[in-house]
C-alpha cells in the first residue's frame, strides 16, 4: 500500500511595516523556523520595511523568504507625514497582501498551511478561512493595551468623548487608576481615522483567531491576562522576546558596557526614546540641563545631532560623567548592575527590557499605548513615575531623577521591579510558562 505524501508546510507571515512591529515578528519567525528547516516561511512587508529588518538580520535566513507588498503610494511619490504613509498602506490592504501571497503560491506550488500576522490585521480571520488554515496573530505590546481595543464598544458606551472631566475606567478589571486620557488615540476620541478603524476591527475579530500570541509573560498582570484568556480561544504568552527569541548582536562601538564597569552599582541614568521618537527641542534642552545639574552619571542614546540639538557646550561640560552616543546596546545596558533608572518613552519593548533588567523607569509617553503603559507602571506595578504634566522641564526631571535614585519611594520601586524580574525569569526557565507556551505555538504553526 502506497503511503500518502505529506503536503509541504508553507507559512505566510504578514508584517505591519511601521514602528517596532516588523522586527519582533521576524524574531518570532526566526525562532519557529529554526525548529523545522523543511517548513517554508514567506515573510510579507513593504520594500522599505523588509530592507531595514533583513539588513539587521543579515546572514543565512534558511527557510525564511522575504517578499515585498505594495505600500499604497504611486511610483516615485515622496512621502510626507508618517501618518500619511500609514493611511495609504491601510487603504491598500488587504488586497496588496492577497495578491502577493497568490503570486508566491503560484510560483512555489505550495499552498498556505498557516497564517501568522501582526494582530492589527483583522482580515487574517477571513484570509485563514479562505486558505483553510490556522490564524496566529501576534500582539507585540502588553496585555492591558490589547484589552482596551477588545472592550472599545463598552468604553464608548460608558464614556462620552465630550466629557469635560477625566473619568476612570475602573469598570474594566485590572484598570484601577486608569483614566480616559490614558487610552490610546481612537478608542473613545478621534475614532474615524484609518488607524482607529483598523484597531476597532482588530478588537472585534481577535476572538476568531486559532491562538493569539503575545510578547509578554503570564504573571506580568494576572488579572488582565485572565480576562484575555476568557475572550480568546487560546492565549499564549511567549515573552519577553529579548529572552525568548533570537537577538541580533551589534558591536558596542561606543564602549558603553566598558564605561559602565567603571561606575558604582545603581548609579547610572540611562536615557533612550527608541528608534522612532525625538522629543521637542525645548524638552531636549530641559532634559540636558537636568542631567548636567544632577550628580548622577548617564548614558544617552541620542537620535539626531547632539552638537546642534543640545545646549551649547553640554557635551564638553559633561564628558567626564556622561556619555552621549548614536546607538547603545540597550538590552545589555539595562541588565548591568550600575544602571539605576531608565528615562523612556514607555514603548512596550523597552518596558520589558527594563523589567528583565530590574530597572525602574521615568516615563515621557508620546502616542499609541505609551500613556496607558505609563499609567500601569505608576499605578499597576509601582515601578515607575511619569513626568509631571507630560513634558520635560528641568525642575520636574530633576525631581523624578532624585525620587527614583535617592528616595525611599525609589527604593520601593526598585524592589517591585526586581519582583517582576523574578516572575519574568521564572517564565523563561525550562519548565516556565513562556517556554511551555512557545512549544505549544511551534506545534500549532508547523505540525
Amino acid at each position: 500500500m502506497k503511503s500518502i505524501p505529506i503536503a509541504p508546510k508553507h507559512v505566510a507571515v504578514l508584517a505591519f511595516p511601521f514602528g517596532t512591529h516588523a522586527g519582533p515578528l521576524l524574531s518570532l519567525v526566526l525562532r519557529i523556523a529554526a525548529e523545522d528547516p523543511d517548513v517554508r516561511f514567506s515573510f510579507f512587508s513593504t520594500r522599505a520595511s523588509n530592507a531595514k529588518i533583513f539588513e539587521v538580520n543579515r546572514g543565512d535566513l534558511g527557510n525564511i523568504h522575504p517578499y515585498n507588498v505594495h505600500d499604497g503610494f504611486p511610483e516615485g511619490h515622496v512621502q510626507g507625514h508618517p501618518m500619511e504613509a500609514i493611511g495609504k498602506f491601510i487603504y491598500a490592504m488587504p488586497g496588496n497582501f492577497k495578491s502577493a501571497i497568490d503570486k508566491v503560491v503560484a510560483e512555489t506550488g505550495k499552498k498556505i498551511t498557516c497564517l501568522i500576522t501582526d494582530a492589527f490585521y483583522w482580515f487574517g480571520a477571513e484570509m485563514a478561512k479562505e486558505f483553510g488554515c490556522n490564524w496566529v496573530p501576534l500582539w507585540t505590546a502588553g496585555p492591558h493595551s490589547v484589552l482596551v481595543h477588545i472592550e472599545t464598544d463598552l468604553l464608548r458606551k460608558r464614556v462620552s468623548s465630550n466629557d469635560c472631566d477625566d473619568p476612570s475606567i475602573d469598570f474594566i478589571p485590572g484598570y484601577s487608576g486608569v483614566k480616559v486620557s490614558d487610552l490610546p488615540e481612537g478608542v473613545v476620541k478621534d475614532i474615524d481615522s484609518p488607524m482607529a478603524t483598523l484597531l476597532y476591527k482588530m478588537g472585534a475579530t481577535l476572538s476568531q483567531a486559532t491562538v493569539v500570541a503575545m510578547n509578554s509573560f503570564a504573571d506580568v498582570h494576572p488579572v488582565i491576562v485572565a480576562v484575555l484568556k476568557s475572550k480568546f480561544k487560546m492565549l499564549l504568552n511567549i515573552g519577553p522576546f529579548n529572552r525568548t527569541t533570537p537577538q541580533h548582536h551589534i558591536p558596542d562601538e561606543a564602549h558603553c558596557l566598558e564605561w559602565l564597569e567603571q561606575r558604582d552599582k545603581v548609579s547610572v541614568v540611562y536615557v533612550s526614546f527608541g528608534s522612532v521618537i525625538t522629543p521637542p527641542s525645548h524638552e531636549l534642552f530641559a532634559l540636558a540641563e537636568a542631567l548636567e545639574e544632577c550628580k548622577y552619571p548617564f548614558i544617552w542614546a541620542f537620535k539626531g545631532n547632539p552638537e546642534k540639538q543640545l545646549p551649547k557646550g553640554f557635551l564638553e561640560r559633561t564628558k567626564k560623567k556622561g556619555k552621549v552616543v548614536e546607538w547603545a546596546p540597550q538590552n545589555e545596558i539595562l541588565q548591568h548592575a550600575s544602571v539605576g533608572v531608565c528615562v523612556t518613552h514607555c514603548g512596550w519593548n523597552s518596558i520589558l527590557e527594563c523589567m528583565v533588567g530590574g530597572v525602574p523607569m521615568i516615563c515621557r509617553p508620546f502616542f499609541g499605548d505609551q500613556k496607558l503603559n505609563n499609567r500601569m507602571l505608576e499605578h499597576g506595578w509601582g515601578v515607575g513615575v511619569g513626568i509631571e504634566n507630560g513634558a520635560f522641564t528641568k525642575e520636574n526631571t530633576l525631581r523624578a531623577l532624585r525620587l527614583i535614585m535617592s528616595s525611599e519611594k525609589g527604593r520601593m520601586m526598585r524592589k517591585k521591579v526586581l519582583e517582576l524580574k523574578e516572575r519574568a525569569m521564572a517564565a523563561i526557565q525550562h519548565d516556565g510558562s513562556s517556554l511551555r507556551d512557545f512549544t505549544t505555538l511551534i506545534n500549532i504553526v508547523i505540525s
